[in-house]
């Protein structure tokens, strides 16, 4: 079990901290729903937390086959919903440094869309992914 502790610092700003590391994030309520836009809004980081997810196991499925992936991008962009206001679609483009050619290809695409982060989101959320084999 890993903890984290967010702390309410007023203006519609939280950090985040995650226990076992000390490592801080900061997050602020968008612009389009009363705030500054000043870092990540909680719903910026639920879509970059999939993406790092999705890099996560692809990478560790790429060390465990000698694959080098340094250079993976995975771009994201959220819309959301106005009523009920939540993400509605999660555009997202995965930049391979690969051939599209590569043996490793399906493996690698299930991988991303197998992955925890990607399992946990609502059925509701829509996320087409565009997947570019640059190698």
């Amino acid at each position: 079990m890993v903890k984290c502790k967010m702390t309410y610092e007023g203006g519609l700003h939280t950090e985040l901290v995650h226990e076992p590391s000390g490592a801080r994030v900061c997050t602020d309520a968008p612009v389009d729903n009363h705030g500054k836009g000043e870092s990540f809004s909680p719903t910026d980081l639920m879509c970059s937390a999939m993406a790092g997810c999705m890099a996560t196991i692809m990478g560790i499925y790429a060390e465990e086959h000698r694959l080098n992936l340094q250079g993976l991008t995975i771009e994201v962009a959220k819309h959301m919903n106005a009523s009920p206001r939540r993400i509605a679609r999660i555009e997202t483009v995965i930049t391979v440094p690969l051939p599209p050619n590569t043996e490793h290809k399906a493996a690698l695409e299930q991988c991303a869309l197998g992955s925890p982060a990607m399992r946990s989101l609502h059925p509701d959320i829509e996320v087409p992914i565009t997947w570019n084999w640059v190698g």
